[in-house]
């Protein structure tokens, strides 16, 4: 008997735990209390999220949550905040300023929550009675900007992140490729996206102290080698063209060095902080 009860109590727990993981496939089936995020297309959520539907949107890094209603967009969701409080959640997610950051968040609609990406600027129209003086954008997996075919790179990282697969994407990443979510963790402020490219270090607090001096870190120019020449390497030197803006500094143009190494020809690549702190 308590042979049964064990395996019945074991059988309850992986259903749970499997309910809870992230994942990439976007399943029809789900039961009605599912706790998946989920990578859905867009093509797919401009279903799901009809224009005048309404969802809540939950910020990955501070748990805070309002309800908002899709307006427009037909490259992503146009989105308002329901109401003035609303307004004053999404506003203390951003710190007190609106802001273009991107932000990952998950978007629930009924039993479904999908990975999605925010930034924090009112812009454009606005038609609600909510302290918010326009709309703000929601972008889904494969959704893009109004100006561009390609997915924004910043609200692609943010996808990732809220769907639980940054982690994998930035392990995977070439030394280009890593340093470029280098720059746009710097752009949107996102400490965890800087950690996952540089190397684990005990003085890290005196780098995020350098970096959070610096508002813009723009890549002009980085000079690229063929993939191929990188397979027996366990270390390199990429010379990278910059534009930086440091709060009431203004802008300055420079060329820093970043050194990546990594410890096997199967490991993954990291950034040398230590040296490339020296030259911020």
């Amino acid at each position: 008997m308590v042979k049964v009860l064990l395996l019945l109590f074991s059988l309850i727990f992986l259903t749970f735990y499997s309910a809870v993981e992230a994942t990439t496939e976007f399943d029809e089936k789900d039961s009605p209390l599912s706790f998946k995020v989920e990578m859905v297309p867009w093509e797919m959520v401009n279903e799901i999220l009809p224009r005048k539907s309404f969802f809540t949107i939950i910020d990955v890094e501070t748990g805070l949550q309002f309800r908002v209603q899709r307006r427009a967009g037909s490259r992503h969701a146009d989105v308002q905040p329901l109401t003035i409080d609303d307004t004053k959640i999404m506003k203390k997610i951003y710190s007190g300023k609106w802001s273009w950051k991107r932000r990952a968040i998950i978007v629930k609609y009924g039993d479904q929550m999908i990975a999605a990406s925010m930034h924090g600027m009112p812009h454009g129209a606005g038609a609600l009675k909510n302290g918010f003086p326009g709309h703000f954008c929601v972008h889904f997996l494969g959704s893009t900007t109004h100006s561009s075919k390609k997915p924004d790179f910043a609200h692609k990282l943010m996808l990732l992140k809220s769907g639980g697969k940054l982690d994998e994407y930035i392990s995977n990443a070439d030394p280009y490729h890593l340093i470029e979510i280098f720059a746009t963790g710097i752009n949107q402020t996102d400490r965890k996206i800087i950690k996952e490219t540089i190397l684990p270090n005990s003085n890290n607090k005196k780098f995020y102290k350098t970096l959070n001096q610096i508002t813009i870190f723009s890549i002009t120019n980085m000079s690229y080698l063929p993939l191929s020449d990188l397979k027996g390497l366990l270390s390199m030197e990429i010379p990278v063209e910059v534009e930086i803006y440091r709060e009431n500094q203004g802008k300055e143009r420079k060329q820093i060095v970043f050194i990546l190494v990594r410890n096997s020809i199967v490991d993954r690549w990291y950034i040398q902080q230590n040296v490339l702190k020296k030259q911020l």
